[in-house]
């Protein structure tokens, strides 16, 4: 890959504050050790050190779109700073190509005292128009902001959200190569984010994006690519739903003290070539079918990765029509019967046993588990070695072709205090051959579509 096809490029890149206890030693840092080197004495240090970055290396490709993830304290908002320009490094290098446009903290580079007019003409300039092609825009940039005749007042009398509005407002308006984006839209009123994402997805097709968020469905919905900060340091870079799945796992560790297991198995997520090839005789025939939907399924994957604590297992998820019929496809939307089979190891006290479905970026369409069965009533004990199903019966509905995975779960405890003992994302996958659905998540059968002419 050539030069001109990497838009941001990042070699040991590492970043390290001094830490000082008291202002006092600040004072001495800045005064003791020069009369230590002058009197030839080995000079005393008088901070801690912290590597808010350490040896930080990768690349974005021109027209990527890269979602930066990380608990708080981790070093994302310092990466982005730093590939913006606004930060230095302690040591390694940034290069970038193209114009970048950044929505970093709230307000950040806008003057208080400055109305909103003078702001937008500043932090345009800064990002390289012309006073010309900033008049031409200014119209725009105030419409896309909403905030009305408080353009003409200073940015200090703004509320958060305004601020957002308007620096949001600018970045949409300056054909930037490059769109840094952190956190920022987690502030704002619905229909402002709903502006900003249709703006986002609009982006992406034409320019690289480089986005932090801690809504894991946002990174699924924007990204093709996660890279996940640990303590500073990449831990994981790679396709974003299987980032994002090892992070979710993370997470909950943390959250959980007693989770003694964390990810125990990573397979391929590729199917085998038989299937494939069986998938796109399959194909070939629906080409004169008048079928409108069909699902193929796949059986239960024994070798899909899962994570937890192990007091319990997953040995089987099963589809089932209303009669208890397992199913092997699907020519309609309706009512149909998600069985997961468990097994207990060690005793479960409340156990909990949940669903998900998720389409092949990872998004999450449909989450169900027990809990909600059992709000006024205990579920029953299950003892070390017995096996255990529960039944979730749904409407499924009109699915976008593509591939899927029932994901399945199950847990002992209550509420935040449970404990997750294993969770197999990618247990049970289907495809969905054709489907009329060409908008949309998905679809609902009509009862009734016409245009009635009033008389």
């Amino acid at each position: 890959m050539s030069s001109d096809d990497i838009a941001i490029s990042v070699t040991n890149l590492s970043k390290c504050y001094q830490i000082y206890d008291s202002p006092r030693d600040r004072l001495k840092q800045f005064v003791v050790p020069r009369l230590q080197r002058i009197a030839r004495k080995a000079p005393k240090q008088y901070f801690r050190e912290f590597w808010a970055l350490k040896d930080v290396s990768f690349e974005v490709k021109k027209g990527e779109t890269v979602g930066i993830i990380g608990r708080n304290g981790s070093g994302k908002s310092t990466l982005l700073q730093m590939i913006c320009g606004t930060l230095n490094p302690t040591s390694g290098s940034i290069q970038t190509n193209g114009r970048i446009a950044a929505l970093l903290e709230l307000g950040s580079g806008f003057n208080p005292e400055f109305t909103g007019r003078e702001n937008v003409y500043m932090n345009a300039s800064v990002l390289g128009l012309s006073k010309e092609e900033i008049d031409t825009r200014f119209n725009d940039i105030a419409a896309f902001s909403d905030i009305g005749d408080f353009i003409e007042q200073p940015v200090k009398t703004y509320s958060s959200g305004m601020m957002v509005r308007l620096a949001f407002a600018v970045i949409a308006h300056v054909d930037a190569d490059i769109l840094i984006v952190d956190e920022a839209l987690a502030v704002g009123d619905a229909v402002f984010v709903q502006k900003c994402n249709r703006f986002i997805r609009g982006f992406v097709n034409r320019g690289t994006l480089v986005f932090v968020s801690h809504a894991m469905h946002s990174v699924l919905e924007l990204c093709d690519r996660s890279i996940w900060l640990k303590n500073g340091m990449v831990s994981q870079d790679g396709e974003a739903k299987e980032v994002v799945r090892y992070y979710n796992a993370y997470v909950h560790q943390q959250v959980n003290a007693d989770l003694t297991v964390s990810v125990v198995k990573k397979v391929s997520s590729a199917r085998p070539a038989e299937i494939n090839k069986d998938l796109d005789v399959r194909r070939k025939v629906l080409e004169n079918s008048n079928l409108k939907f069909e699902i193929d399924l796949f059986g239960f994957d024994f070798d899909s990765a899962y994570w937890g604590a192990g007091g319990a297992e997953i040995i089987n998820v099963e589809l089932l029509d209303p009669n208890g019929v397992k199913l092997d496809f699907i020519e309609e939307c309706g009512v149909i019967w998600v069985r997961v089979h468990c097994r207990a190891i060690a005793e479960l006290s409340r156990p909990i046993v949940g669903i998900n479905i998720r389409n092949q970026r990872g998004m999450e369409l449909v989450s169900e588990n027990t809990n909600l069965s059992y709000i006024h009533e205990s579920p029953p004990k299950i003892n070390p070695g017995c096996d255990f199903y529960a039944d979730f019966k749904f409407f499924l509905p009109y699915l976008p072709s593509g591939d899927y995975t029932l994901g399945a779960a199950v847990a002992d405890g209550v509420g935040e205090k449970h404990v997750q003992h294993q969770r197999r994302d990618d247990a049970l996958r289907f495809t969905v051959i054709s489907s009329h659905v060409v908008y949309g998540l998905f679809a609902m059968p009509l009862e009734q579509c016409c245009i009635v002419l009033k008389r």
